[in-house]
């Protein structure tokens, strides 16, 4: 039985949810989860948790992703990317934008903005998906929700074709945050109808492009029997939260025991939730949060035992 953190690369074409059905066919296991969705035409990182590590998928998500992204200005689509019907269109002459004017739309969205989801996304009004609105050719109120963007720049130069500029961009966000929605809002800022035409993911949960092993590879690591040696430790996924290191035996036993604390039996202060963090053994005994009810205590959420 395999427990661990594996980043796949999920090629284009392939659904989040076909890489796992994928992996729990070639390992012989159901517990397999991936941990943020991917569209069939995004490539990039998907980390997965396998066995144990489904305990941490949420944390995991919660640490952020980069992406780089086309965005092309010239038309916009009913899905905000490339794989849309087209809506509106406004010719692009060459040399009609210059790089200033990109680049200062551009730093407007840095930081916490509001986003509206596209009706071809899977957040649910109503008890149903806004995707399956619109294959109705329904219209449904979206809810507007913040999302953070860290980081966002332009990363080429600008490129005339077809009546039509793109560039691209790479941009560091919290969950959440649709690139393809960012898109079409950048061409909003510049009066420019606009859309996706292509994204990949680099940076998922603290693992990059780079590290992450095709489908193919994971199958042949399997059958090597070397894969676990390939995935990384549940602690990997946790090292967004705040860590309290645990040298007492007894308090370690209480822990894995899952029993209450008060906060001042510890010399942090805890005030979100927090890793007991087995010092002597290297491992995470249990997350905890602080108790909704009793300001000074705090109890667990999730013990690892």
């Amino acid at each position: 039985m395999y427990n661990g953190i594996l980043p796949v690369y999920k090629e284009r074409g392939l659904t989040s949810h076909d890489v796992v059905f994928k992996l729990r066919k070639i390992l012989k296991t159901k517990k397999v989860g991936h941990t943020g969705t991917l569209d069939p035409e995004v490539s990039g990182v998907l980390p997965i948790c396998i066995g144990s590590a489904t305990k941490v998928s949420d944390y995991i998500m919660e640490m952020g992703k980069t992406y780089f992204a086309t965005v092309y200005l010239g038309f916009s689509t009913t899905t905000e990317d490339q794989t849309g019907e087209i809506l509106e269109k406004k010719h692009i002459e060459e040399n009609t934008l210059i790089e200033a004017q990109i680049d200062s739309a551009i730093a407007r969205f840095e930081g916490v903005i509001t986003q509206i989801p596209p009706m071809y996304s899977s957040v649910k009004v109503n008890g149903k998906k806004l995707y399956e609105y619109a294959r109705k050719n329904e219209t449904v109120e979206r809810p507007s929700r913040e999302v953070e963007i860290y980081d966002i720049k332009r990363a080429s130069d600008l490129r005339f074709e077809n009546r039509g500029c793109q560039f691209d961009i790479r941009v560091k966000c919290g969950k959440g945050t649709y690139i393809r929605t960012l898109a079409t809002d950048i061409g909003k800022m510049l009066d420019i109808p606009a859309h996706m035409s292509k994204l990949t993911r680099i940076q998922s949960g603290g693992f990059d492009i780079e590290d992450s092993l095709s489908i193919e590879h994971v199958q042949s690591l399997h059958e090597h029997e070397t894969l676990q040696e390939n995935l990384f430790p549940i602690e990997y996924g946790l090292r967004g939260l705040k860590k309290v290191n645990i040298s007492n035996e007894n308090q370690k036993n209480k822990i894995l025991n899952g029993q209450k604390f008060s906060k001042n039996e510890f010399d942090q202060s805890i005030n979100t939730l927090v890793v007991m963090f087995d010092t002597k053994e290297n491992k995470a005994l249990a997350i905890y949060t602080p108790h909704p009810d009793k300001p000074y205590e705090i109890k667990p959420k999730k013990v690892f035992n």
